[in-house]
């Protein structure tokens, strides 16, 4: 029926003239989808198939689109973005698939439908969601989302050290998983603070190495020092000494110069403050990394560790409470869910959105970046902790449980006591303190408004 104008009812009974789809167009690099035992083939078989369960044991970074009939279905993981636009042909809808909003813009561009973009007319595929859609035209359906990952809440008893040895066994299960389908000589780069995530990263990568049999010099700490400050350096330092592992670290100095926050704009195609701050350092280390090492591929990284023991200042968002994020299912890594008003079709939300601050980046420099945190084992075992017993309402026993189950974890499950220090953002320790307000001192709407500026010029 492709090609063919086709009539359906509408919801008052009267027919209505439908357009099914003409054609797909998938941006998305087959070489990108970091598959640890399916092909992509496979992966997209199990996407069109009833069985939810099936896209859920999909392992690895992926980005999937499957055809079946008039519908398509788009599926991802939670580290990485996956977006689309629905354009209008004469021959009927084309849908446009991609990981950027650029990317789709100048495919329209292309060919000769410029007038039709807007950035707010592109969606997110929300991560942990099959998403569904029925291409048949004027007016679009919308999506209908069916949840691939749903992990039970709150089942893990009130024991931290029992909680910390869940916790790190998946994170070290993970990495080993993931360190499998890697080049057995490839060097592994963390990028490291001497905070909790980076840390348990650290050392999980390093005893890893050695009960596999291999060398631990393959694995390298870079700590990003602007301006040859920031209280970062100092904490990793301590922490590799503390751990007897000095010889891991490795410093990289940039100037404050080097920090560019509107190209991080452009960067992650966003505009939230936070998330552009933590980009721009960033962009700043990988950027130093690759003139450093031409050819250095692996990283791996601490992000999603907050989200998943729900580690942030609930003081600094107006919209939280200690019983809305101890009580809504996975608030951190997506948001308030894609039956809610608060999300955003555009971007998704939580970490479902902050995930291209980090992706975007590594993709920038061209490494190949993963979290074991933002792994769906990794954060069911999160999930099954009673998070509202433990804390009672306290925003303070909230804040310290995360030092509290991932040393106790560390110490289980590797052996080792791992330094903790207090929670700070990568954007604030990697400068001096007194720099931060100059270094940082634009405000959403300035971001925002840039980000518009970037695609009004571009159509």
């Amino acid at each position: 029926m492709y090609g063919e104008n086709a009539l359906r009812a509408t919801s008052d009974g009267l027919p209505t003239m439908t357009y099914p789809i003409a054609d797909i167009i998938n941006l998305i690099h087959p070489e990108s989808q970091r598959l640890w035992r399916l092909s992509e083939a496979e992966a997209q078989r199990r996407l069109l198939a009833a069985d939810l369960s099936a896209v859920l044991e999909i392992d690895g970074s992926f980005a999937l689109v499957a055809q079946e009939g008039e519908q398509v279905r788009l599926a991802r993981s939670l580290d990485r973005p996956l977006r689309y636009f629905l354009a209008k042909a004469v021959e009927g809808p084309v849908l446009i698939v991609a990981e950027r909003i650029d990317e789709i813009a100048a495919e329209l561009v292309r060919r000769g439908w410029g007038d039709q973009f807007h950035p707010s007319y592109t969606r997110m595929v929300p991560a942990h969601h099959v998403t569904t859609l029925r291409l048949v035209g004027c007016p679009d359906p919308n999506p209908v989302y069916r949840r691939f990952f749903d992990p039970p809440r709150g089942t893990l008893p009130e024991d931290l050290d029992v909680i910390g040895r869940h916790y790190i066994e998946a994170v070290y299960n993970e990495l080993r998983r993931w360190l499998a389908v890697q080049d057995p000589v490839a060097s592994v780069g963390v990028p490291f603070s001497g905070g909790i995530d980076s840390g348990a990263i650290l050392l999980c990568l390093y005893k890893l190495l050695l009960d596999e049999g291999q060398s631990p010099a393959r694995l390298k700490a870079f700590t990003l020092s602007v301006d040859g400050q920031g209280d970062d350096a100092r904490q990793a330092r301590e922490f590799l000494a503390r751990t007897s592992l000095e010889m891991l670290g490795e410093m990289i100095e940039v100037p404050s110069s080097a920090l560019d926050p509107l190209r991080a704009v452009a960067v992650i195609e966003d505009y939230k403050s936070l998330d552009v701050e933590c980009a721009a350092v960033n962009l700043s280390l990988l950027a130093a990394i690759r003139d450093r090492y031409p050819d250095w591929r692996l990283l791996v990284d601490g992000d999603g560790g907050d989200e998943n023991l729900k580690d942030y200042p609930i003081e600094e968002n107006s919209e939280l409470t200690i019983r809305s994020v101890v009580n809504n299912r996975m608030l951190y890594q997506e948001g308030w869910g894609v039956d809610s008003i608060k999300h955003s079709l555009t971007y998704s939300g939580g970490y479902s959105r902050g995930c291209v601050r980090s992706y975007a980046c590594t993709r920038e420099y061209g490494f190949a970046g993963f979290s074991p945190f933002t792994r769906p084992p990794v954060i069911a075992v999160a999930e099954a902790i009673p998070f509202a017993k433990l804390t009672d309402g306290s925003h303070e026993r909230l804040y310290s449980l995360k030092g509290e189950i991932v040393a106790r974890g560390i110490r289980s499950v590797l052996g080792l006591e791992m330094p903790v220090f207090p929670k700070r953002r990568f954007q604030h320790g990697s400068v001096a303190t007194d720099q931060v307000d100059r270094l940082f001192s634009q405000n959403e709407a300035h971001y925002r408004r840039h980000f518009q500026a970037l695609h009004t010029a571009s159509i």
